[in-house]
């Protein structure tokens, strides 16, 4: 009786969340007393709706390089820029300069020539950044090698050049990959499969076929001939979050939290009342229906192709289905 009611409180707290594992690039982490389609839609928000900047804009003064124009502008937009504090930054579509400026974008220039008979390889530590932005770290490359490299921009031989410059801006996900926050989320639930979400095809033994996962030890394992229930539900997550460099793993699950419930603010204010009107939807309605009792809107003469309120056949007579209807009357017969 004591665990039952342990498990009764904790359900009636709400939502709980349990980190097994995190550093600076990974976060590993429980969540219970949810619905599988709250878990989902922070699975979904945190990879594809967290902001982040990243080179979208490339201008080649000079490339004398193997690589095309277009080849060397892919891999600069994948390079992950420091994204903290990207709330200072404004989208460019909210901007009010017609393109870009140092309110809605961080400029980065980079100018490299070979001179020498060895291989001069470009990396992203190359890059510099203007001092026109929101604060000193945004749009700094992320550089985390030993080295202090960066990521590989191109090489280039002897006489080469290379001479660009980079508008980075603010994006998520949803639009390209390169605004990307994590590198990778692990998503699980039921190790055991006790629910029978899964059907695991497997030629001799699905024991062996099938390794459990290191969250399997988390969870008591199903019982010899237990009776499957239909009604269960899952409502233990297991989440595995990994950084691109950009924002700290623990921030991204924040902000992934923030934007649902800007998501559900938005959908609230749109189902809600404004003047007598269900927000601020000015277009065409279905009449409003009487609660205190009455027919409701029938008795406005209104028509359907189910009959109306005159007692008129619906296909026919001085009213027809599309004569008379809740966006207007023309007052002859429909056809």
């Amino acid at each position: 009786m004591e665990y039952d009611t342990m498990m009764m409180d904790n359900e009636s707290l709400g939502p709980s969340v349990k980190i097994s594992e995190a550093d600076n690039m990974h976060v590993n982490f429980e969540l219970t007393n949810v619905d599988i389609s709250f878990a989902n839609s922070l699975r979904r928000v945190i990879q594809a709706e967290v902001p982040t900047i990243a080179i979208d804009l490339v201008e080649f003064a000079v490339n004398s390089s193997v690589l095309a124009d277009e080849f060397i502008a892919h891999r600069l937009g994948l390079i992950p820029l420091d994204s903290r504090q990207i709330d200072d930054l404004n989208y460019s579509r909210d901007c009010d300069c017609d393109q870009y400026c140092e309110r809605c974008s961080v400029t980065l220039t980079l100018h490299a020539k070979c001179t020498s008979d060895e291989v001069m390889k470009v990396y992203a530590r190359d890059l510099i950044v203007s001092h026109d932005r929101p604060n000193n770290q945004i749009g700094n490359p992320v550089i985390m090698d030993p080295d202090g490299l960066g990521p590989l921009i191109c090489k280039l031989r002897k006489d080469q050049e290379l001479q660009i410059n980079c508008i980075a801006k603010k994006g998520i996900a949803k639009e390209h990959a390169k605004w990307a926050p994590t590198a990778a989320v692990g998503f699980e639930y039921d190790p055991h499969n006790k629910l029978r979400h899964l059907d695991l095809w497997y030629e001799i033994d699905a024991e062996k076929e099938w390794p459990k996962s290191q969250y399997a030890a988390w969870e008591e394992p199903p019982q010899e001939g237990e009776v499957f229930d239909y009604d269960a539900v899952p409502s233990r997550f297991y989440f595995e979050v990994e950084s691109a460099g950009n924002i700290e793993p623990d921030t991204i699950i924040q902000e992934g939290i923030k934007e649902l419930q800007r998501k559900l603010a938005g959908l609230i204010h749109g189902l809600g009342e404004t003047d007598g009107m269900n927000g601020d939807y000015d277009g065409p309605r279905s009449p409003d229906q009487n609660m205190d009792g009455g027919s409701g809107w029938q008795d406005q003469g209104f028509t359907t192709p189910y009959g109306n309120a005159g007692n008129q056949s619906s296909w026919g007579g001085s009213a027809t289905a599309y004569g008379t209807t809740p966006y207007g009357n023309s007052g002859q017969g429909g056809w």
